[in-house]
C-alpha cells in the first residue's frame, strides 16, 4: 500500500504556509480598511508554520515540548482563521470560543501526554476542539451565503475539512488505539493527512477569492459612486440609463428627469464653511434617497446638482415626488446642519430615442427658471424641438 510520508507532506505545507502567508499579508497592508480579516489569515498562516515548525523538530525537542507546542500553534492558526472569517462577514466576537477551544486542548494535551499518556484521547480531543473552528466559520459561510461560485466553494471546503477532523476523533475513539496515528502511515493516516493538508491550503486561496471579489466590488462602487453622498456619480448614472432607455424603449412607457440644485450653497459654505455643507449636501441626498422609488436612480453631477432619472414615471407624478422633496427638506431639520432648500426642474422625455443630453439640457432650463421666479420651487420643462 503507497503510504505518504508525514514529514514531507508537512514540510512541503509549510512552506506553502509562508507564501501564502506574505501574499495574505500584501493584500491585508494594502486594504485593510476595504477587507477585514485578511490580516488575522494572515498571522493565523505564520502559527500554522510554526506548528509545522516543532512537528519537524520532534527528534530534537522532548515530547513534552514539541507535542503541546505544535498542537497550539496549530490551534491558534486555525482558530485565527475563524476570528479573520469572522471579520471578513462583520461579526464581532469570537474570542472566547478562540481562547476556551486552545486552553482546553492544551489541557487535555497535556494531561494525556504527562500524566495519563492516552494517544487516542489527544488526538480526539484535539479533532473535537479544533472542529470547532471550523464549523463556526461553515455556520458564517451558510447564513451569509450567495450564489456566487466563491462561497460555495468555500462553503465546501469548511465541510469537507470538518468531516474530515471529526472523522479522525471518532476513529481515534472507536477504532484500534493507533489507528489515528499520522506516524503509522495507515490508510485512515494517509486519508486523514492528505485531505487536512490539501484542505488546509485550498481555504487559503478561497477565502483570497471571497476578498478579491469584495475588493472587486467596493472599486467598481467607487467608480461608480460619489465618495461624499453615496449616490450614483456621472459615470455611473451614464450606465444605468443607457439600461432604463432599452428598457423603455421596449416598453414604450414614460420616462421623466429630476435635475436638482441646493439654492444659495455657495452662501452656506461662506458662512458655516466647507464642512458644514458637505453635510449639507449629504442629507440633501439621503433625502432624495428616501423619497424616490428602488427603480429610480439619483446621481450628484457635481458642486450642488443633482439629477433623478424616473423610469415608469408620468411629469405630473414627477412633479408631485419634486414637492415632496421640497417639503421633506423643510420639514427634516437636522441638528448641526444648516436649514436649505433645492429647486428643481422636470423634463419628460419626448420620444423613445431622444438622447440624454437633450433631457438634461431641457430639465435645466426648467431648474434655471424655477431659480429666476424666486427658488424653492418645481419647475416643468417646455416642450422642445424633439416634440414636432
Amino acid at each position: 500500500m503507497f503510504a505518504l510520508d508525514p514529514f514531507t507532506v508537512l514540510f512541503t505545507t509549510t512552506l506553502t504556509c509562508v507564501v501564502l502567508a506574505a501574499a495574505m499579508y500584501s493584500v491585508h497592508l494594502s486594504f485593510r480598511r476595504e477587507v477585514a480579516g485578511v490580516g488575522h489569515w494572515a498571522c493565523g498562516l505564520l502559527a500554522m508554520v510554526g506548528a509545522g515548525i516543532l512537528f519537524l523538530l520532534r527528534g530534537k525537542l522532548t515530547d513534552a515540548i514539541a507535542l503541546p507546542g505544535a498542537n497550539v500553534c496549530l490551534m491558534w492558526g486555525i482558530g485565527l482563521s475563524m476570528i479573520g472569517t469572522r471579520r471578513f462577514f462583520g461579526v464581532a466576537g469570537g474570542w472566547a470560543i478562540f481562547h476556551g477551544a486552545w486552553l482546553l486542548e492544551l489541557s487535555a494535551i497535556l494531561y494525556w501526554l504527562l500524566v495519563e499518556p492516552n494517544f487516542p484521547y489527544r488526538a480526539a480531543a484535539f479533532s473535537f476542539f479544533v472542529s470547532v473552528f471550523y464549523i463556526d466559520q461553515l455556520r458564517l459561510v451558510w447564513r451569509h451565503r450567495s450564489h456566487h461560485f466563491t462561497n460555495w466553494f468555500f462553503g465546501i471546503l469548511l465541510a469537507v475539512q470538518s468531516l474530515n477532523t471529526l472523522t479522525r476523533g471518532v476513529a481515534a475513539l472507536f477504532m484500534e488505539s493507533n489507528a489515528a496515528d499520522l506516524l503509522r502511515r495507515s490508510a485512515l493516516a494517509n486519508v486523514y493527512l492528505a485531505v487536512a493538508n490539501f484542505m488546509a491550503l485550498l481555504m487559503t486561496v478561497a477565502f483570497l477569492m471571497l476578498a478579491t471579489r469584495k475588493l472587486q466590488k467596493i472599486l467598481e462602487q467607487r467608480s461608480t459612486h460619489d465618495p461624499l453622498t453615496g449616490v450614483l456619480n456621472r459615470r455611473g448614472f451614464l450606465q444605468f440609463f443607457g439600461r432604463v432607455r432599452a428598457r423603455q424603449q421596449r416598453s414604450d412607457s414614460p420616462l421623466s428627469l429630476m435635475a436638482i440644485d441646493l439654492d444659495h450653497f455657495k452662501a452656506i459654505n461662506d458662512q458655516h464653511g466647507h464642512a458644514q455643507g458637505d453635510k449639507v449636501l449629504t442629507h440633501v441626498a439621503s433625502v432624495i434617497m428616501r423619497s424616490v422609488r428602488r427603480c429610480d436612480y439619483v446621481a450628484r453631477f457635481g458642486g450642488e446638482e443633482f439629477v433623478v432619472l424616473l423610469p415608469e414615471t408620468t411629469l405630473p407624478h414627477a412633479h408631485q415626488l419634486a414637492q415632496r422633496i421640497q417639503s421633506l427638506l423643510r420639514d427634516s431639520l437636522q441638528p448641526g446642519v444648516p436649514a436649505c432648500t433645492v429647486s428643481i426642474g422636470l423634463a419628460g422625455q419626448q420620444v423613445a430615442d431622444e438622447s440624454l443630453d437633450s433631457l438634461i439640457s431641457r430639465a435645466d432650463a426648467a431648474l434655471y427658471r424655477a431659480k429666476a421666479n424666486g427658488r424653492n420651487r418645481a419647475e416643468i420643462a417646455a416642450p422642445g424641438p424633439l416634440a414636432a
